[in-house]
């Protein structure tokens, strides 16, 4: 179980500087625009500081506990990410392989030019979906929940949303995203999407294992993730935590058991892009592997060289995501940030208005869950709540710009 593990002077925190991350985000409990929640800081690879406030299930009166169960939704794609790369070190693939050599549907995938979501005008691929793209975000592919290009609204008439239909596994799902059209052609924009659960597909196809089988042989077994997995059964239900979702008038969190409810039972689609659910623990062990260089406590995932490779800045001409990416919904900010194989990546602190590290990687998941990991400061931040959507309050910007100040060496 996560506690606190050195004196926060012992490694240049100050612990009265950490406290206020604490008041800060109790507010949000106390004028209920969060249920509760749960942060952890470490620097050296030691726990510098825990924080705990609220309840993971209001209705039942239930505490934040340190074994609560979080959906992690969109910090599942490093899990995935690190997989597709375990298995480049294998040479299973090169990054610039189509995507078809494993899932022959994308051979066929057309790009949108125009018309509307009833009527597209589409055209042929001039180069293939390569693995890089999937890693990227820059394939062309997109959610059904942006709102913003008549492709999402074709994602959603084919039933994806917020999640997948009812029958269709994994395979299934990827076969339906290659006949729908791509915002754009392979490589040329940068845009949030279902690019990662393709790539967990790839895993599969090139392991010969299924996703959950896969992370749990190759990486959460490994690495004593062992309250992670991709739904929650009954002898553990009851750390689950409720997830919630913002009422519009009032701006305070109310319960979704309706999306909450998928986490109850095995998912039809082994989501790489959004399936798992995790604790504090389990996670802080994954953050300390990538802090690492892809090692933690003997057991190697990655080489070093990888995970630098990796946690560079993949865009092209070395753009941020303002520049490169569309101004749409992703768990990031997109002044001074741009994005490597998985994680976002920060590449001017001044663009991004924050007091962090070039090089800094980060990501969140959908219910406003969020992590960074600063290999310069050797420091990684963990933050956990549930509620829909991430975009409703500033809590990443919030949590980075709370640990820097507390950094006083």
């Amino acid at each position: 179980m996560i506690g606190l593990e050195v004196d926060p002077a012992q490694v240049g925190f100050d612990a009265g500087r950490l406290a206020r991350l604490d008041r800060h985000f109790d507010r949000y409990v106390d004028d209920g625009r969060l249920a509760g929640w749960l942060a952890v800081v470490t620097r050296d690879g030691q726990v510098v500081h825990v924080g705990t406030s609220g309840l993971r299930d209001r209705e039942a009166r239930a505490p934040v506990e340190l074994d609560t169960l979080w959906r992690i939704y969109s910090m599942t794609k490093p899990v995935t990410s690190v997989a597709a790369m375990m298995l480049w070190e294998e040479g299973a693939f090169e990054l610039t392989d189509p995507v078809s050599r494993f899932i022959p549907a994308f051979a066929d995938a057309r790009v949108f030019t125009g018309g509307s979501s009833l009527k597209p005008v589409t055209v042929p691929l001039t180069e293939p979906i390569r693995i890089w793209h999937l890693l990227t975000h820059t394939a062309g592919l997109t959610y059904g929940f942006h709102y913003a290009h008549p492709v999402d609204a074709i994602y959603r008439a084919a039933g994806f949303e917020w999640g997948t239909p009812r029958g269709m596994d994994l395979a299934a799902c990827c076969e339906a995203w290659a006949g729908l059209p791509l915002l754009f052609q392979p490589g040329a924009e940068w845009n949030y999407s279902v690019a990662t659960d393709v790539l967990g597909r790839v895993v599969e196809v090139v392991s010969g294992q299924s996703l959950d089988a896969f992370f749990a042989e190759r990486i959460l077994g490994p690495l004593g993730m062992d309250d992670t997995a991709f739904w929650v059964g009954d002898e553990d239900a009851d750390r689950l935590a409720a997830l919630y979702t913002v009422e519009p008038a009032t701006g305070l969190a109310v319960r979704d058991d309706r999306m909450g409810g998928a986490a109850r039972r095995p998912p039809d689609c082994l989501s790489g892009g959004g399936g798992l659910i995790s604790t504090a623990t389990d996670y802080h062990r994954f953050a300390q592997m990538v802090l690492g260089g892809g090692e933690l406590e003997g057991v190697r995932l990655l080489g070093p060289r990888t995970l630098r490779f990796m946690a560079a800045n993949h865009l092209p001409g070395g753009a941020d995501l303002e520049a490169f990416g569309r101004p749409l919904f992703a768990e990031t900010t997109f002044h001074g940030v741009g994005f490597g194989l998985g994680f976002s990546v920060v590449v001017d602190p001044v663009a991004n208005r924050t007091a962090c590290s070039r090089g800094e990687l980060a990501w969140g998941g959908a219910a406003s869950t969020a992590f960074f990991v600063d290999p310069a400061e050797r420091i990684t931040a963990l933050f956990f709540t549930q509620l829909l959507p991430s975009s409703t309050h500033p809590i990443r910007t919030q949590l980075r710009q709370l640990v820097y100040q507390a950094l006083i060496d």
